[in-house]
């Protein structure tokens, strides 16, 4: 694997861009629907169960990270946690790159291996995540 600083080169997908657009279009729909009023979403599987599914406290989690309750938010759901706090990361990485016309940050060379141990590593996560969810919190 080999990590780098370059420009984008013609006719390169621009992940900077694409990915910042769809977050902070996700986080604009987000707050829409609340302050519409809409319902909060429902769980089929916490319904169907009675048992908290893998994403169950995503949006609680959400919804205290956005507060800036950090601790609440690791609480609701660890990954999602974790997760927004990569988003947030890479977003300000992002607004700085695109503002400032700065080399991106690529990764290529990625071997088999290696792709299988980041596979193996997030389902690894989503077990340990799940586990967490219906020790601590059966009743979500």
């Amino acid at each position: 694997m080999q990590i780098c600083w370059r420009k984008v080169a013609f006719r390169e997908t621009d992940y900077e861009l694409l990915w910042l657009s769809i977050s902070l279009t996700s986080l604009a729909a987000a707050a829409a629907w609340f302050a519409l009023r809409l319902p909060w979403p429902q769980c089929v599987f916490h319904a169907l169960t009675g048992h908290p599914c893998v994403t169950c406290g995503a949006t609680r989690s959400a919804l205290q990270f956005f507060h800036g309750h950090f601790f609440n938010a690791l609480q609701w759901n660890p990954l999602v946690f974790v997760v927004l706090c990569g988003v947030s990361i890479f977003d300000a990485y992002a607004a700085i790159v695109l503002l400032m016309h700065a080399p991106r940050l690529r990764v290529s060379g990625i071997t088999a291996l290696e792709k299988k141990f980041v596979r193996v590593s997030v389902v690894f996560l989503l077990a340990v995540n799940w586990i967490y969810l219906l020790v601590s919190n059966p009743g979500i």
